[in-house]
């Protein structure tokens, strides 16, 4: 959930107005046309900039399936790893403002993008998080019912024992681009805003080579950081498996025991010297997240991005992944979300679905292709799978084909699997760790036909939306008939109270899409 940034980060964001040109990003110089009158990046110009420029078909993106309907008879049980990752909504509106069809859409980044009003737990509840349940009727597929399941953190952090961070900025030569380096400085910049006496910094940059350009630097230095970022220069090739390295051993040589200790990348995903697939990376961070030094990945740039790199390392490095298309986008991870994003509650949080055959016959979870699990992980504290910070939300939907009168009729000689009498709709069971622990708790949350409703919450019409759309523009196989349209007005008319203006900007955004497709 996002919070309102304290009045220090007024004077903290004023005060880019007066911070010196970043100047040219390569060696040979390059424009500053790319900085507005006040020396900060100018998103009107990067996002002029961005629609002349074509999508080259360099950019990389996921390619896990999506689940078909699967029978409660004989799969009654659905689990997946949390994900509180966000990248896939603002790279789709960077998209949409160039002018193309998305690619890379992840239905549940889409959701969970946004704030919803769950309740949250009680200072001294027990458990960090509050879970939440509502099904209605399915929009988009007449006869079927969808279940939405949101799962609230606490905005209570784990720890008050200062930050340790290293920034790892991608300054190779595929970086040189308005919307790239300069984007991030800026961004960073807003960063560092946040940062106390009681924080320490690190700064490793990495083309061809690594550099360390700031080793145990004390957060409150602000001056001495900015003036870091504003030299940053772009050129050569990419070879972000050695920064990684680099970043982690400045991580662990300033270790902070039971404070939060963090690498965050930025970076267009571009790794070309050195390990660079996915799978290579990840078996390098998972090494250095078992050590308690997680990772948050941002993004930036567009034509050869790699998305598919950038998830699977923050997946893998108990981390979150953002992409940052704008200074505004930037402002909402770092500065309004400063603490979700930074500060872990809930370690390993997984969630397993068990559906009652004698109200659901099938089902099947929209978005998570990547992040399901086999049934049995559910119970192996061993498996990896989605940290929570304070704050955080996160919201699945499930379709359900709502099960006939009487006994299903399976064939089987062996097994009895006649339904129950209950009239529950489902069962959701969440584990997780507490932070730095090894073992898990598990807790259960049952959903009664009381969950049921015809008149769903503003946040059930406006998620619902999202997903509606999500399914269109991704062209799901089991869209029904899900359309963009529909979304649209159902979502204009649960924009509800939008301070920030997001969901107001979603409704634009599939005017934007609605425009393409024609």
């Amino acid at each position: 959930m996002r919070t309102k940034a304290p009045s220090r980060l007024v004077a903290g964001c004023a005060a880019l107005a007066v911070v010196g040109v970043l100047g040219a990003c390569s060696a040979a110089g390059s424009s500053d046309a790319s900085y507005g009158p006040d020396g900060g990046y100018d998103d009107s110009f990067a996002q002029e900039r961005s629609r002349q420029a074509p999508v080259d078909g360099q950019e990389e993106y996921d390619t896990s399936p999506e689940q078909a309907f699967q029978d409660v008879a004989t799969s009654p049980l659905s689990t997946f790893a949390s994900d509180v990752d966000t990248a896939s909504y603002s790279n789709l509106r960077r998209q949409l403002n160039e002018g193309v069809a998305p690619e890379g859409v992840r239905i549940e980044e889409l959701v969970n993008y946004f704030d919803y009003d769950y309740p949250t737990p009680e200072p001294d509840a027990a458990d960090p998080f509050t879970v939440t349940t509502q099904v209605a009727d399915a929009p988009w597929a007449p006869g079927h019912q969808l279940a939405m399941i949101g799962v609230q953190a606490t905005a209570e952090k784990a720890t008050h024992r200062g930050n340790n961070i290293v920034f790892l900025l991608d300054v190779s030569g595929s970086m040189d681009e308005p919307n790239k380096l300069p984007l991030l400085a800026d961004s960073f910049e807003l960063l560092v805003e946040q940062l106390d006496e009681d924080d320490t910094v690190s700064i490793v940059t990495y083309a061809g080579s690594d550099e360390v350009l700031a080793d145990s630097v004390r957060g409150d230095e602000h001056g001495e950081l900015v003036r870091i970022l504003r030299e940053l220069r772009a050129g050569g090739s990419t070879g972000g498996a050695a920064g990684l390295q680099t970043a982690y051993e400045l991580a662990a040589k300033n270790f902070v025991d039971g404070g939060n200790n963090r690498v965050v990348l930025a970076t267009d995903g571009d790794f070309n010297v050195g390990p660079s697939s996915p799978e290579e990376l990840t078996d390098l961070i998972e090494e250095h997240a078992r050590s308690g030094v997680y990772i948050s990945v941002l993004g930036f740039g567009m034509g050869n991005l790699k998305d598919n790199t950038m998830e699977a390392i923050a997946d893998h490095g108990n981390g979150n992944y953002a992409y940052i298309d704008t200074l505004d986008e930037a402002r909402k991870v770092l500065v309004d979300e400063f603490d979700s994003t930074m500060f872990v509650v809930a370690q390993d949080l997984k969630v397993q679905v068990e559906l009652n055959p004698a109200t659901v016959s099938q089902y099947r979870l929209l978005g998570y292709d990547n992040r399901r699990l086999e049934d049995e992980d559910f119970d192996d504290d061993a498996k990896d799978a989605g940290d929570v910070g304070a704050g955080h939300e996160v919201t699945a939907f499930y379709e359900l084909v709502p099960a006939r009168d009487g006994s299903p009729d399976d064939d089987l000689d062996y097994q009895d699997v006649k339904p129950g009498h209950s009239d529950d709709f489902l069962t959701v069971h969440v584990r997780y760790k507490n932070p730095g622990a090894s073992t898990s708790t598990e807790v259960v949350f049952p959903a009664g036909a009381d969950t049921y409703t015809t008149r769903p919450s503003t946040d059930f019409r406006f998620a619902s939306a999202v997903a509606e759309f999500g399914l269109a523009v991704s062209g799901s196989q089991h869209a029904e008939d899900a359309s963009p349209t529909r979304a649209r007005d159902r979502a204009e008319a649960a924009v509800g109270e939008d301070p920030y203006g997001l969901r107001s900007e979603f409704v634009g955004l599939i005017d934007s899409y609605l425009r393409i497709a024609d």
